[in-house]
Order: C-alpha cells, then structure tokens, then sequence
C-alpha cells in the first residue's frame, strides 16, 4: 500500500505579476496533467534545482548556510562548499 503524502508544506500565496502567455501555459498544462496550476509552478520552479550553473553560483556565495538549508540542497552542495 502506498500511503498519500501532504501536497504542499508551508504554501503560501506570492504577488508576482506574469505575462498572458505564461498564465496561458500554466492553464493549459494544468489541465493536460490534471494537477492545479499551483502545483504546476510549483513542480516547474522545483526543477531550476537541477541547473548545474544554479549550484555553483550557490556554492560561490559567502555564508551560504541558510540558503542551502532553505532550498534542501545539502546533498547537491558539497559539506567543504558550505560556509
């Protein structure tokens, strides 16, 4: 049996203003995925975690210890990169 795990954990509403077409492409993908368009976003945004050049420019940061707890990436960023 698997058992059902929570959607979102600490959601909360943002002010962001998009484009017609991005509001558009979240719509349409929604309903061909079946998932809400919060959860498209929120999936999609997930995904900017796997650009390589992303975890460099992290690790490069000074004091980058509550960003990479924020974000969950520990395992992505190297202990001797943590600072």
């Amino acid at each position: 049996m698997k058992f059902i795990k929570p959607k979102n954990q600490n959601a909360e509403k943002v002010d962001w203003l998009i484009s017609e077409r991005a509001r558009n492409t979240v719509r349409s993908y929604a309903e061909y995925t079946e998932h809400s368009e919060s959860e498209v976003v929120n999936l999609f945004l997930l995904n900017l975690l796997e650009d390589k050049d992303f975890i460099v420019w992290i690790e490069n940061k000074r004091n980058n210890r509550r960003l990479v707890k924020q974000l969950g990436i520990e395992d992505l960023v190297g202990e001797e990169k943590i600072g």
